[in-house]
């Protein structure tokens, strides 16, 4: 097992002695630590390191704030080939002709030489106010003159600070930045190598380009190119997280101490899951600032959305108790959906969801997949969901994937790539669960879907995150997903509930593995979570979704018109008859299409002609009844 926590740094000590240059992305702005255990930013790690194996100098490089690491005249006279180093590692300057060479150069190159900032080997130079800062020509020029040189004993590590602001558009370069990308080539393919056993075992110059995030260095010097290794740089991993908090445990303020053999730290250890070393950081800061002191869930949730409460923690014994006669007030007839659906909110209140894809719950609390004909309730069983769990309907953020039909459509999931038409925009997934973490994901008919949207929902069911087109990670840990379709609605015959529900599990099966050739999206969502919805051939049932689509037009009536109540004269013969239209296969939604046409269009029709005087309608009470197939209303 490796001595260094980071999982990078043995990594790149390795490459060092190794390649002439090295490219490090991704993480770069946080704290890590180094080959001794400290905490500290990045860049001094790689510095520190770099120091370790033997460099002499390490000298840091950036447009705007010029050399850090050697005074400038002693860094631009390297390109006169006359410099040493002596036993103190200082350079012996040569005689005061080279001092007016150097000081020529300097002007060339447009760098004052007075005001150039610290001249002291740790400050930066070339970059104060006042002075022109080195142009990334004469410094790329040094490189090149330092790794080109045959004998190399200068040992530098010149280390190019936010290469990523250094070049624009890789299909859009200047003339310029294509300049820059030869002499960096040109000082890698001309680079001596090792000439003996004692060359192969020291250290030799490197350059080592820093960027934050993925973009940096166009690919044209690096690919293919031995001499040049990449090094990305993840999010702190459990280990990384786990030793932070361990050497920061003392400084939170918490309701009980952070002990490392205690649930809490064992916690907030994996709910810090995608947050850097300074987010830690960051979180010691907000506990100090909490009165009362707060539990680690709670100072999570606080940093994360800027909420003490997650609606997740409050759910309790009681209130689960509750789920299914919530759920059945406004889903009828689809009992054995609802009980499944309980299962996996039992599941995820004991904090078991998840775990059958990771050793640490950070995946969504719940994934269904809703399968059967339509009008059965799937959508409204999702809408009642999100109502339960969240305290609000409009928590169930709705995509409808027949709109997403191409290949392409993914970017409007997730947003478009930089450089391309709605980059800014960001993505609406991600976009909707930055703003609303604590959600139901309704993906409405998700067959009509491209088959690559569906690798999206790999990610998203496996690693609990997405990445959008701006390259911020999104977390889907505190959602709740669900999938709805119609798979094999048309040839699922009508019959016993059991055999329904076989064969839409068999015809989901099918599609995902022999049509569309991805059985991996089920093997994600689980078989058990697989949910068929039955035909609705009770007509009790349908009575009662349609007794159920009576509350609100009584209430709409009393808001609108101030209609004190609205009563059938045989409630029952009337509900039969608007049922006994309703076509079987079309379910709950053929009752409400039903009461349209035959209640709601002649009851507008009444409202519309009593509107020339709708003082007559307040406070009373409309009678309707019921004559064959057509209701006539008196107001009483």
């Amino acid at each position: 097992m490796s001595k260094y926590i980071n999982s990078w740094l043995e990594n790149f000590e390795r490459q060092c002695m190794i390649r002439r240059a090295i490219q490090i992305n991704g993480n770069v702005i946080d704290l890590a630590f180094n080959r001794m255990s400290r905490i500290m930013p990045v860049t001094e790690v790689i510095e520190d390191s770099l120091r370790a194996l033997g460099f002499k100098h390490v000298v840091f490089y950036s447009r705007v704030n010029g050399i850090k690491g050697m005074p400038l005249q002693d860094f631009l006279r390297i390109t006169t080939r006359n410099f040493t180093f002596d036993t103190g590692n200082a350079y012996d300057m040569g005689s005061d002709d080279d001092d007016d060479q150097a000081d020529a150069m300097s002007a060339g190159n447009g760098v004052g030489t007075a005001g150039q900032g610290r001249s002291a080997s740790s400050g930066w130079s070339g970059g104060a106010a006042g002075a022109a800062p080195l142009d990334p020509a004469s410094f790329f020029a040094t490189v090149k003159t330092v790794l080109t040189d045959k004998d190399d004993s200068s040992g530098i590590a010149f280390i190019v600070d936010w290469t990523n602001l250094l070049f624009g558009q890789v299909n859009a370069l200047t003339e310029v930045e294509r300049g820059w990308l030869s002499q960096i080539s040109d000082a890698l393919r001309d680079s001596p190598s090792a000439s003996s056993d004692v060359d192969s075992r020291g250290v030799r110059s490197i350059v080592i380009f820093l960027c934050s995030g993925s973009a940096g260095i166009p690919p044209v010097v690096f690919v293919n190119n031995p001499l040049f290794a990449g090094i990305t740089i993840s999010l702190p991993s459990i280990r990384e997280r786990e030793a932070a908090l361990t050497a920061r445990s003392s400084m939170f303020h918490l309701d009980e101490p952070l002990s490392r053999s205690g649930k809490s730290f064992s916690d907030l250890a994996t709910m810090t899951d995608g947050l850097t070393l300074r987010d830690i950081d960051n979180l010691v800061r907000l506990s100090g600032q909490q009165d009362p002191p707060a539990d680690v869930t709670s100072l999570v949730s606080l940093y994360r959305y800027g909420t003490r409460e997650s609606p997740w923690e409050q759910l309790n014994y009681g209130r689960l108790t509750t789920a299914k006669d919530e759920l059945r007030r406004r889903v009828k007839g689809q009992d054995r959906a609802i009980d499944s659906v309980y299962k996996v909110l039992i599941r995820a209140y004991t904090g078991l969801s998840g775990l059958q894809h990771s050793s640490k719950a950070r995946t969504p609390k719940g994934a269904l997949f809703f399968v059967g004909p339509t009008g059965v309730g799937k959508t409204e069983l999702a809408k009642s969901l999100a109502q339960f769990l969240f305290g609000d309907e409009d928590a169930c953020i709705r995509f409808d994937m027949s709109e997403f039909n191409h290949e392409h459509a993914d970017q409007r999931l997730v947003g478009a790539p930089p450089g391309y038409v709605g980059y800014e925009e960001g993505g609406q997934l991600t976009n909707a669960v930055k703003a609303r973490p604590f959600s139901l994901l309704l993906f409405d008919e998700i067959e009509k879907a491209h088959p690559r949207i569906l690798d999206k929902f790999l990610q998203i069911l496996e690693d609990g995150r997405l990445s959008d087109g701006k390259g911020e990670t999104v977390s889907f840990a505190d959602t709740f997903i669900v999938f709805t379709s119609n798979i094999g609605a048309s040839s699922v015959e009508q019959g016993d509930e059991e055999a329904v529900a076989s064969q839409f599990r068999d015809a989901v099966q099918d599609h995902f593995t022999n049509q569309l050739q991805r059985p991996e999206l089920l093997g994600r969502i689980g078989e058990a979570n697989i949910i068929p919805f039955n035909f609705m051939t009770d007509r009790e049932v349908l009575r009662q979704i349609a007794r159920a689509k009576l509350v609100p037009l009584k209430n709409r009536l009393k808001e609108k018109w101030g209609v004190n109540s609205i009563e059938f004269e045989d409630e029952n013969a009337a509900l039969d008859g608007i049922v006994s239209m309703v076509d079987l296969r079309s379910g709950g939604r053929g009752v409400l299409n039903a009461m349209i046409r035959y209640l709601f269009d002649p009851l507008s029709e009444f409202l519309f002609e009593c509107s020339a005087s709708p003082e007559q309608l307040r406070g009373r009470t409309i009678n309707m009844i019921r004559l064959k197939n057509e209701f006539i209303f008196e107001i009483r």
